[in-house]
């Protein structure tokens, strides 16, 4: 006859044990809300105090949020039209950070890997960057005329260089040394571009996808300055018309968390994408 023997696990032991899951799960969202927390608590106090007179207080703003999601509260002209404005500028956004990045890519890729197109190319490329999407605006009026295609236009062109930029850095960085053991694996050269070349250059190429859609946020208030009536950007140059400071920042708020929810779209595909990678940890 046999008995066995259970042994308690020491104290030392349980002391030592990792803490639990739920604050591991927990602990990006508790630091991420630090910052955000602090600056509404300084906002609070900084009106309170009477420290500004043309500033609402967060309690202010986040009523007039409910009433322009929502309505019932001030039943203006702006009540329950949030999701008329963001589709119209995710509409703006999404189809010029697409276009752009669909021309981008390939030319990103094609200056990178071909000295002959990057000696014709790079250098009016280099020559347009610096010229500010606000320069653009009067002759995208004068080229589309008044409405979204204005709006489209300058989305694209400040999503068009980040993409670009990012791509022909990745294109331009990978290590010779992977040709090299691509070729006496047997690669061909057409081949090696999709076994070596992007592979390679997805990290860069995914780091200018976010920030020419950073970007394509960023310009939609300039682009919705071309006379559109709905959009984001028109609400925010409508609020400033008619001082309503609290509809300006409740644009701002929406434009913020838009832009950061499609961050993290981004984010995603990356990780799906380059979970394969030992050095890409998501």
């Amino acid at each position: 006859m046999s008995a066995t023997t259970t042994t308690a696990a020491p104290p030392e032991a349980i002391a030592a044990a990792p803490p639990g899951g739920l604050w591991q799960r927990l602990r990006g969202t508790v630091l991420a809300l630090i910052v955000p927390l602090l600056l509404l608590g300084f906002w609070h106090w900084a009106v309170a105090a009477g420290m500004t007179m043309l500033i609402p207080s967060p309690a202010e703003v986040a009523e007039y949020m409910v009433d322009f999601a929502w309505g019932g509260i001030w039943d203006d002209a702006f009540s329950a039209t949030l999701h008329i404005h963001l589709l119209a500028s995710m509409s703006r956004v999404y189809g010029g950070f697409a276009l752009a990045a669909l021309v981008a890519v390939p030319l990103g890729i094609l200056i990178g890997r071909n000295d002959t197109i990057r000696a014709l190319l790079d250098p009016f490329l280099q020559l347009m960057r610096p010229i500010p999407v606000t320069a653009w605006l009067p002759l995208s009026m004068i080229l589309f005329g008044l409405g979204p295609r204005s709006a489209f236009f300058l989305v694209f062109l400040g999503a068009f260089y980040p993409i670009l930029l990012n791509t022909v850095f990745g294109v331009r960085s990978v290590e010779k040394r992977l040709f090299e053991a691509a070729s006496m694996l047997g690669c061909s050269p057409s081949a090696q571009f999709f076994k070596v070349v992007l592979p390679a250059a997805l990290p860069s190429i995914f780091t200018g996808l976010r920030l020419g859609l950073g970007l394509a946020w960023f310009v939609i208030v300039v682009g919705e300055m071309t006379g559109v009536p709905q959009g984001l950007g028109a609400v925010i140059m409508d609020g400033r018309t008619l001082s309503r400071t609290e509809l300006v920042i409740c644009g701002m708020i929406v434009i913020g968390i838009a832009g950061f929810v499609s961050d993290r779209i981004v984010v995603m595909a990356m990780n799906r994408l380059l979970r394969w990678s030992p050095s890409h940890h998501g």
